[in-house]
């Protein structure tokens, strides 16, 4: 049946404003770095998209590199906006990035202004857009000077191939001069996507009132710090759960860490919230932070991390408790 977005999309999340640009975004926002792959299932990514949206989830981010295989995320989410989410485009924030190992060759990767503008025309080729909303490097590339790589998001911008440019994984030092080179070149640094969450925890000190100061917006990805704040892994590790496959998110799940999340698990059952969706109204705790970045495996999930952009503020109290958790195992 041709899709029909709920017509009360955008009366329930209070959108925030990135930065001092004029730009809003939902404090929930959409990743697709899981779960759109193409040994995954058409109709459950169709389902996750059209949940969020229904609930007023506007904002999809993306990267040319995910999948598997690389590049399969961008053509998953443009086959499913070409069938259900076409009409709404204008309602719409994609994003995708480029950073990483995409091609083979010295072309395929880094910062340089070849490998930058030719994957973005890819992204745009793999979703069939004429343009994305925002257009982010990845991560630093020390083999490239900055003023290259900032460049060529600032050219994405003058083509009309993206309407904003952004920053993800970059310290504090590099973040100061990415964003003075952009401005100067006329392509504001739109927004930041760092790593945050609370178990880590280090933007708070420099990088947040960097961007802060700048005007520069953040949405941090990995806020559940891959499903370990979450009742996923509170009484051990699942075999069928991504830790339970071994790695480096196993060797993280000790004995202490798990103490640790079942405290902060009776603080969030004391509010009448799941772990998850505490952990989410704590990242949004902070006025410098425009979004938190979510992956979902479902359509409920989505739903729950909803409930941590509308619950009520943590009171001082709770962010006491919660600081002291954290610490104590920290």
């Amino acid at each position: 049946m041709p899709y029909d977005a709920h017509a009360q999309r955008y009366d329930h999340l209070s959108y925030r404003r990135c930065g001092t640009s004029g730009l809003s975004l939902p404090p929930i926002s959409l990743g697709l770095w899981q779960n759109f792959s193409d040994a995954d299932p058409v109709e459950r990514m169709r389902a996750m998209l059209r949940t969020a949206f229904d609930h007023g989830i506007n904002h999809f981010d993306l990267a040319n590199n995910y999948g598997p295989p690389p590049g399969s995320a961008e053509c998953n989410f443009g086959k499913l906006l070409r069938e259900d989410l076409a009409p709404y485009r204008d309602e719409l924030i994609i994003s995708t990035k480029a950073g990483y190992r995409m091609w083979p060759g010295p072309y395929g990767d880094g910062g340089s202004r070849k490998y930058l503008l030719a994957s973005l025309e890819q992204s745009l080729q793999r979703m069939g857009l004429e343009y994305v909303d925002i257009f982010y490097h990845h991560r630093p590339d020390p083999d490239t000077p900055l003023e290259e790589t900032m460049g060529a998001l600032a050219h994405a911008v003058r083509s009309g191939k993206a309407l904003y440019v952004g920053i993800s994984n970059y310290p504090p030092d590099l973040s100061h001069q990415a964003a003075d080179l952009l401005a100067d070149m006329g392509a504001p640094c739109l927004i930041h996507q760092p790593r945050y969450n609370m178990l880590h925890r280090n933007i708070e000190e420099e990088l947040l009132p960097a961007l802060d100061k700048y005007g520069i917006g953040c949405i941090v990805f990995s806020p559940l710090a891959q499903g370990q704040l979450s009742d996923r892994y509170l009484a051990g590790i699942p075999d069928d759960s991504r830790a339970g496959r071994g790695g480096g998110l196993a060797k993280q799940l000790t004995e202490q860490r798990r103490a640790c999340l079942q405290q902060l698990n009776a603080i969030a059952q004391e509010r009448g919230q799941s772990l998850a969706a505490m952990s989410l109204t704590w990242i949004l705790r902070h006025h410098a932070i425009t979004s938190a970045l979510i992956g979902a495996s479902a359509p409920q999930q989505i739903r729950d991390a909803l409930t941590g952009a509308t619950a009520a503020p943590l009171s001082g109290e709770e962010l006491q408790r919660i600081d002291g958790v954290l610490t104590k195992y920290g």
